[in-house]
């Protein structure tokens, strides 16, 4: 069933035209009410019940959600027209912004794939004596707890919880499945009269529990602790945050759903090959340590994964990707947006990218107490800005938005995106990418409106199809229609690889090791091909190579002449002295001859040098028949007869 619009103007606070909404949008439209959440509530609870209804109103959603619970209903899809259109001081027309966002509204849904999380309330609060153990009273009623002291507190008198004493030397894991080590473990030993004492002291205690409450106040546990579930870190010192931590921790039992936010695909990962180093690009931007080495790929522990994005957004090969949307709906919803507002009369748009939380959040009070914003600005809320890469900014130029600005959050991770934008802004332009670390509402509307935006491209909007890579040439060349060649930064993920062919020997070794396949050889001869678009410019090919021939150029060469194979060395084939069969390079076999002959054992008289001018089956055939043939053995034994065992007989 097609959908409905039920649309409200918030007392009458911004202008909605119903005939033209529709006609905007293409979708069916309720009459314009005032009050969906209060006077009119009957309204929207006919709309629910009636089932395929959007309302346009988002900030009342407990109000709609128990609405949809008195029906036996789920909560219905709900749409912000009011804080990113309606509510805005600029005099242009919104209803181009407003179809845009109905359109993208629209979209399926696919939903996140999620793993069961168990937890069975076991608790390991760490601090000192004063601290941990008025926690575990609280918490003892509530879950299974343990408390581990940092400092010389003696054992409490209460055995109402389990208290130790110790060092924590090592912690992995998160939610439902932490795992420790403590030297100089010590539990309280309970026999005997008069106060409770310790056990002597031991290492290598092993331990497990489902939450983790830090009340010591020292270095945390894990790498970015705020993002490690399970894991409550507070100032002993602060009693706020240690209640916020204690009312947290106390609702840390059962079963949870945890996303899986990205997806890996270990074969074309180029981490490494042969114990040779590679590509290390997410293992160095991960905040929370979720990706390790493992041989020749990465892996990544689902569990501990906070989902920033940062890894998909900066893999050269795609072996990561994002799946919390997937990037195919994600260039989907910006090329909705762009295509919307377009066919609505709206020309020359701007995208704003934002997280469901600040940026949100600003939006909303920008719109409430400020000027809101632009008619030309159309916001996009993604689950991970770090993960909003160069491929999805060049797509969202490439798709006909002028400009693409990030609302960084004080949680974003930056190192993602502080190599991620200088690599956009070289293919798209450095006026058409902007980054707002902007923490004060007013502050975004200036940014807004008083900073003009660049013109529109010229060229025709592309429709952004394919992997991340195939996405950012697509876009680049129709940004760059008069270009062949884009200089990049140095860690750019696009370029050629460049040999000496003075140094090269053409061993090969870097064909060998060529993850993505963009390094190949001739079977019939001696060359070394190249196809510069599936190079990734890892390294790998120039770390293995042994005269050091090998080095990169970073560029997005837009012709057609990446996607075939070019000669980068080639030299003429020895032929076999025996047979004339072609072998091996010409060069290196003359090399040989000129190191070994004669100066080596092995090759001191003008036989031995010659096998090594033969090819695999004359030098076999020469060695077979050699003065000294490493493969002749023992004459073979006579075959025993009749004759032989009667003439070792007596009794005859």
């Amino acid at each position: 069933m097609p959908k409905t619009l039920i649309l409200c103007d918030c007392s009458g606070s911004q202008h909605l035209d119903q005939k033209a909404v529709e006609t905007a949008t293409g979708m069916a439209c309720s009459k314009v009410h005032s009050g969906l959440c209060t006077h009119q509530a009957d309204a929207a609870r006919a709309a629910i019940a009636a089932g395929e209804a959007i309302i346009c109103c988002q900030q009342e959603a407990r109000v709609f959600q128990e609405i949809a619970d008195d029906l036996g209903l789920t909560e219905p899809p709900l749409l912000d027209l009011r804080d990113r259109a309606g509510w805005s001081a600029d005099a242009a027309p919104k209803l181009p912004k407003m179809a845009a966002l109905v359109a993208e509204a629209t979209l399926p849904d696919p939903g996140e794939k999620t793993v069961d999380v168990v937890s069975e309330g076991l608790c390991l609060i760490i601090g000192t004596g004063d601290v941990a153990l008025p926690a575990a009273e609280k918490l003892r009623d509530l879950l299974s707890v343990t408390v581990l002291l940092t400092d010389q507190t003696d054992p409490p008198a209460t055995r109402d919880f389990d208290v130790i004493s110790g060092r924590i030397t090592r912690a992995s894991g998160a939610l439902g499945q932490f795992d420790l080590r403590i030297d100089a473990l010590r539990q309280v030993d309970p026999a005997g009269r008069g106060a409770l004492t310790w056990t002597p002291p031991r290492d290598g205690g092993q331990t497990a529990c489902d939450i983790i409450l830090d009340l010591s106040g020292d270095s945390p546990l894990f790498p970015a602790p705020d993002k490690r579930e399970g894991y409550l870190r507070a100032d002993p010192g602060s009693l706020p945050a240690v209640a916020d931590a204690i009312l947290t921790a106390s609702q840390l039992t059962g079963t949870f759903e945890k996303p899986l936010y990205v997806v890996l695909e270990p074969l074309i990962c180029a981490h490494s090959r042969a114990e040779q180093p590679g590509c290390d690009r997410c293992l160095n931007v991960c905040p929370t340590g979720a990706i390790v080495p493992d041989g020749d790929h990465v892996a990544i522990d689902p569990m501990v994964c906070a989902g920033c994005g940062a890894c998909a957004a900066l893999c050269p090969s795609g072996a990561i990707t994002y799946d919390a949307p997937a990037p195919g709906l994600m260039f989907r919803r910006i090329e909705t947006l762009a295509s919307a507002y377009r066919k609505a009369g709206g020309t020359a748009p701007r995208l704003l990218v934002h997280d469901a939380e600040h940026g949100a959040q600003m939006i909303r009070l920008a719109a409430r107490f400020g000027r809101g914003l632009p008619a030309d600005v159309i916001p996009l809320e993604v689950t991970a800005l770090a993960g909003f890469g160069h491929a999805e900014m060049l797509a969202a130029l490439a798709s006909g938005f002028a400009d693409v600005s990030i609302l960084l959050s004080p949680k974003t991770e930056r190192d993602a995106l502080d190599r991620e934008i200088p690599l956009a802004r070289a293919i798209g332009g450095d006026d058409r990418i902007k980054l707002l670390d902007l923490l004060d509402p007013d502050g975004l509307c200036e940014a807004l409106f008083d900073i003009p935006a660049p013109p529109a491209h010229e060229t025709a909007p592309v429709l952004p199809m394919g992997s991340r890579r195939q996405v950012a040439r697509l876009a680049a060349k129709a940004l760059n229609p008069n270009a062949d060649s884009l200089p990049l930064p140095d860690d750019a993920p696009y370029g050629a690889v460049l040999v000496d062919t003075d140094a090269c020997t053409l061993c090969l070794s870097c064909v060998s090791l060529c993850p993505s396949g963009a390094l190949n050889d001739n079977p019939d001869m001696p060359q070394l091909l190249f196809q510069e678009d599936a190079c990734l410019q890892c390294g790998l090919c120039a770390n293995i190579c042994p005269e050091d021939a090998i080095t990169y150029a970073p560029r997005l060469n837009l012709t057609d002449a990446v996607l075939t194979q070019q000669v980068l060395n080639e030299e003429e084939p020895f032929a076999c002295i025996e047979c004339g069969a072609l072998f091996g390079v010409k060069s290196t076999v003359e090399k040989i001859v000129e190191k070994l002959a004669g100066k080596h054992s092995m090759f001191a008289t003008s036989d031995a040098a010659r096998m090594i001018q033969m090819c695999d089956n004359c030098r076999v055939n020469a060695q077979f028949h050699s003065d000294n043939n490493p493969f002749e053995g023992k004459a073979r034994p006579r075959p025993r007869t009749t004759d032989d065992y009667f003439s070792k007989r007596r009794d005859h």
